[in-house]
């Protein structure tokens, strides 16, 4: 018998709500994240999203819903930056002049002036640019849902922070309810709006960062350790 990736994990995620999926390698939070947008398919259970089943959904029409952020970005190469944010709505029928207001204001909202970029190609692009642009491609047909798989892991320390910070702007101005994988315990507690902890296949916590700070549970105990090891460790 095969054993499950994923087991007994429950929660919901509201707009203008972020929830941090916590956990070490291997403890099922890409998993989670997969079953969401049906890049999984679950064995048990359900997937619900404003309500409605996404088993229901066709898979293309379903993720074309779903904002989709992951570490390496996944931008087309060939494509330039105002091609790239531009493609979903291209895809769901929408005028040349709505997408190009579209690309302007998204790239305006993630710090990127229009003038300089909609003509650029990712490799023309730094890595923390090539992120910013990311973001704003997922926010591009105003999906309801954004899910976003370590996206900022790949970065130089000091862009990582600074994107950080300047997603923390954005997360209330969106209005969107997000689910953000990481390993990064200080990562999760800047951004999300609730903590769920993963470990084993099983969401063994989920509550406020407030309430995980405080948590028992002895992997939020070794999470909030590594977040500040004391003294000692610090020379």
């Amino acid at each position: 018998m095969v054993s499950p990736l994923v087991q007994d994990v429950s929660f919901t995620v509201g707009a203008g709500e972020t929830v941090v999926i916590l956990g070490r390698s291997g403890s099922g939070k890409t998993t989670t994240l997969k079953l969401i947008n049906r890049l999984l398919e679950p064995t048990a259970g359900d997937v619900l999203i404003a309500g409605e089943r996404t088993a229901a959904v066709e898979p293309t029409r379903l993720r074309r819903r779903i904002g989709y952020v992951i570490q390496e970005v996944g931008l087309f190469p060939h494509f330039t930056v105002a091609e790239n944010v531009g493609l979903v709505p291209r895809l769901e029928g929408w005028l040349a002049e709505r997408i190009a207001a579209r690309v302007r204001d998204l790239l305006g909202l993630v710090g990127l002036d229009p003038d300089t970029f909609v003509a650029r190609y990712p490799h023309q692009l730094s890595g923390g640019q090539r992120q910013r642009v990311g973001v704003a491609r997922a926010l591009a047909a105003d999906p309801p849902l954004l899910l976003l798989d370590e996206p900022f892991g790949a970065l130089d320390p000091i862009t990582r922070v600074e994107l950080q910070r300047e997603f923390r702007g954005l997360e209330g101005r969106l209005g969107k309810g997000m689910v953000f994988v990481t390993h990064d315990v200080r990562e999760g507690l800047l951004l999300g709006t609730r903590i769920g902890l993963m470990h084993g296949g099983r969401l063994v916590f989920l509550g406020t960062p407030e309430e995980f700070g405080k948590a028992d549970h002895p992997e939020a105990v070794a999470f909030m350790r590594a977040a500040d090891p004391g003294p000692a460790a610090r020379g």
